[in-house]
């Protein structure tokens, strides 16, 4: 899943068991707050939206929120 990284935002391809990186970098950021998200810490995203969260439950707002 992960190549080789650099410092700065990582560009991914959301699936719904994992993700692709398409572009190099060392974290995402999150589309509801902001916050960058390390790439072995990400574990919340929307295959829908291809976006990511930082937690589950920004996450289950943001999908709530959408409805």
């Amino acid at each position: 899943m992960l190549m080789n990284s650099s410092t700065g935002p990582a560009k991914l391809l959301y699936g719904p068991n994992g993700f692709r990186q398409m572009t190099a970098g060392d974290h995402v950021v999150c589309a509801v707050t902001g916050a960058p998200i390390p790439l072995d810490m990400l574990r919340y995203w929307s295959v829908e939206r291809q976006e990511p969260y930082a937690t589950a439950e920004i996450a289950t707002q943001r999908l709530l929120a959408g409805a």
